[in-house]
């Protein structure tokens, strides 16, 4: 029998022009999904800015709760969730995830594919991903379906809506703490 582990989905919404400019379309609370691996968020992966001053150059990130575009907007409200997961799917999440890491700089934000969610028509190009798409083909490439739709068309408000995540903490991410977290 497979030991079970969590996974962690951080959906954020920072109150930026651009989450301003989807969140009028979407009418959904939060449009920037990340991954972690851990409940402290140290291990959290995403597609978005590359720099917290430039929304225009954006790519595969490595993000920081504390540090980078969190920083910058310390009013980011947020909504945690754990999913229930085997080691073995751990295992092969990491391995994808370790494929994004090593070609990090050839990787590309998908702004049509954000269009395309609108129009309920993927746009997929190589090498280039939006957020949620990104944490979907993660869990995806590793055996886990948590929807009948491409990657390319789930949105951060899929993953609320997804009854397989459990809540862990909802509220301003700057005061979110292990605390918070063992309290599940």
């Amino acid at each position: 029998m497979t030991d079970e582990r969590s996974i962690y989905i951080l959906l954020t919404n920072t109150g930026t022009l651009f989450t301003k400019v989807i969140q009028s379309y979407t009418r959904a609370p939060y449009n920037h999904a990340s991954i972690s691996f851990d409940r402290e968020l140290t291990e959290l992966y995403s597609f978005g800015r590359k720099h917290p001053s430039n929304p225009l150059n954006g790519g595969f990130v490595k993000e920081n709760i504390q540090t980078g575009t969190y920083s910058k907007y310390p009013n980011t409200t947020c909504v945690i969730y754990k999913l229930q997961v085997t080691d073995r799917e751990v295992e092969k999440m990491k391995r994808v995830l370790h494929i994004f890491i090593r070609s990090r700089q050839k990787y590309m934000y998908n702004l049509l594919g954000v269009i395309g969610i609108t129009l309920k028509e993927p746009v997929e190009f190589s090498n280039s991903y939006f957020c949620s798409q990104f944490v979907a083909e993660i869990l995806q490439r590793s055996g886990i379906k948590l929807w009948n739709k491409l990657p390319a068309l789930v949105t951060p408000d899929d993953f609320r809506q997804s009854e397989r995540l459990q809540l862990v903490y909802e509220g301003k991410l700057s005061e979110y703490t292990l605390g918070n977290a063992e309290q599940e």
